[in-house]
């Protein structure tokens, strides 16, 4: 029974973090701030050693462990009639630890900061917008991403192409930020590839942020002039803005406001445009429509692409599971796990960056 005690007592304590960080957000805010870089930062030290993504190792190793544990210990149980009592103590003591730190990562490196104060709280005066604010800003955006547009590097299709060093411009951009909003100051490790990217395209993912090795993670196959506003997202979430709406939004001044590369400016203007055009319309602004007749024809080459435009084709052996019932499953997880740390609006909060380019426009 002893061996059951420290993993419970562990699992007991995050427990209670979780339950007072729902309860105060002022303790979630301390955490943030004061606790959550000390156990951040070694790591992704730490994981920054191995060049993949030790993250996806762990997920693999886990769906491998469970592949092959499950049935060996089945197996042991009936054919080791005299091994049964330690055969079932050693399953549940592995999957009782393996639980554990799941849920010890998720808790200290997630949960907790999921009950934060809201970035529009701290550093924004967050209000009720006009119609006409919105369509301001949608104007703004066009103008600026239509200029922007005719300074970056074009392929034979007359399509953006990012040749700069996302590594270095990227991590250069959250430092930068860092100095004005020390919360993301401090140390970033390399971003990494994901191998299994043809799974992240089927769920219709940019990047991924793995709380349990504290890695930035990025889809390989999408088409690199997402990887900018992709790369700083993921990088904020190391810093501890769990909110999908305020990554989306520091990843947009990172970009904008704090790189001096053209290409990172263009790649994080795009992506703005596309939120608010798609909040333009899903709202009925219908006098706003004309705004997109003004939208370059570079822009209109470049916006809204996520992957390559014969990649299913071109990767269709790849397919085991119907991409779906992949995409449908993976935002389901999605909404439910924002649900479960508080955010009503599920995958519909990435899209709540807008609220933020308003208030910080206005």
């Amino acid at each position: 029974m002893k061996k059951y005690i420290l993993p419970l007592i562990v699992c007991g304590v995050m427990g209670v973090l979780n339950c007072i960080a729902r309860l105060s957000t002022s303790f979630a805010d301390f955490y943030a701030e004061n606790i959550f870089r000390f156990i951040s930062v070694p790591f992704a030290f730490f994981s920054g050693i191995f060049p993949f993504s030790l993250g996806e190792f762990l997920i693999v190793a886990g769906l491998v462990l469970v592949a092959v544990g499950v049935p060996l210990t089945v197996i042991l149980l009936i054919f080791g009639k005299n091994y049964r009592k330690k055969t079932i103590s050693v399953f549940a003591v592995s999957v009782l630890w393996i639980f554990t730190f799941v849920l010890s990562a998720e808790t200290l490196n997630c949960f907790i900061m999921y009950q934060c104060t809201p970035f529009s709280e701290k550093y924004l005066n967050s209000t009720e917008h006009k119609r006409s604010e919105l369509i301001s800003l949608y104007s703004a955006l066009i103008e600026k991403t239509n200029l922007l547009s005719e300074s970056v590097s074009r392929d034979g299709d007359g399509r953006f192409v990012f040749m700069g060093d996302i590594q270095t411009e990227a991590r250069s951009a959250m430092k930068s930020i860092g100095e004005d909003y020390p919360q993301l100051s401090g140390y970033y490790p390399r971003a990494k590839p994901i191998q299994f990217s043809y799974f992240m395209s089927q769920s219709h993912l940019l990047g991924i942020y793995f709380p349990f090795s504290m890695e930035a993670n990025y889809n390989n196959d999408m088409v690199n002039t997402n990887l900018p506003d992709t790369v700083c997202h993921e990088y904020s979430h190391l810093k501890g803005f769990m909110q999908e709406d305020e990554a989306n939004f520091i990843a947009f001044l990172a970009t904008t406001h704090y790189s001096e590369s053209t290409e990172m400016q263009y790649s994080g203007y795009l992506s703005a445009l596309e939120y608010v055009h798609n909040q333009i319309y899903e709202k009925n602004i219908i006098e706003a429509y004309y705004l997109t007749d003004k939208v370059s024809d570079n822009v209109k080459r470049d916006w809204f692409r996520f992957l390559p435009d014969t990649y299913w084709e071109d990767n269709k052996e790849k397919e085991v599971i119907p991409t779906e019932k992949v995409s449908s499953a993976s935002t389901t997880a999605m909404d439910t796990n924002i649900k479960m740390n508080g955010r009503q609006d599920g995958v519909e909060s990435y899209s709540q960056m807008v609220n933020l380019l308003l208030d910080y426009y206005f």
